[in-house]
């Protein structure tokens, strides 16, 4: 089985979902991943239902209609626009940090889940995270994001290092 069938599977047809919304950001560029399927690209493979993305902060409300359009549900919180399609459990966050705007003009592209996408760089990957284990807001997104890299700074930090060193050193 390929990546892309087994999320389909488990993430009952997020997959297609996924293909959906690469198509709409694909017609509203520059963006690209900044979080657990961008972290997939660089290390091995971790499981995750979360589709975290970066936009131009002035296409998001084109890019919420375009998806509202393709049956996408729409929330909208303080630091974030958030999707999810009519069945699958892949959830997608639209950051509106504006902190992450610079990723836009330093990514690569990777295939994921079957689809050729731009991806943060690695240092920004990392930083992104760093940035969303020490961000207190964002509600239970967050919290389990936070949960989730580490029980502690510390520990998360040194985790980073452990994993990311090798692939640092050969960038």
């Amino acid at each position: 089985m390929t990546a892309a069938e087994v999320f389909e599977s488990v993430t009952n047809g997020g997959s297609k979902d996924f293909s959906a919304l690469v198509r709409i950001l694909n017609a509203n560029q520059p963006w690209c991943l900044i979080g657990g399927l961008a972290v997939n690209c660089y290390l091995e493979p971790i499981y995750t239902i979360d589709a975290d993305i970066d936009v131009m902060t002035d296409r998001l409300s084109q890019i919420s209609k375009q998806l509202e359009q393709a049956e996408f549900q729409i929330q909208k919180f303080e630091h974030s626009i958030d999707a999810k399609g009519q069945q699958s459990q892949l959830r997608i966050q639209f950051t509106t940090d504006v902190r992450y705007q610079e990723f836009l003009s330093d990514k690569k592209e990777h295939e994921v889940l079957g689809q050729r996408v731009p991806v943060a760089s690695l240092d920004n990957v990392i930083r992104g995270k760093i940035w969303a284990w020490k961000d207190k807001r964002g509600g239970p997104a967050n919290e389990r994001k936070r949960a989730g890299l580490a029980s502690d700074r510390r520990n998360f930090i040194q985790n980073c290092v452990r994993k990311f060193r090798p692939k640092l050193s050969n960038s």
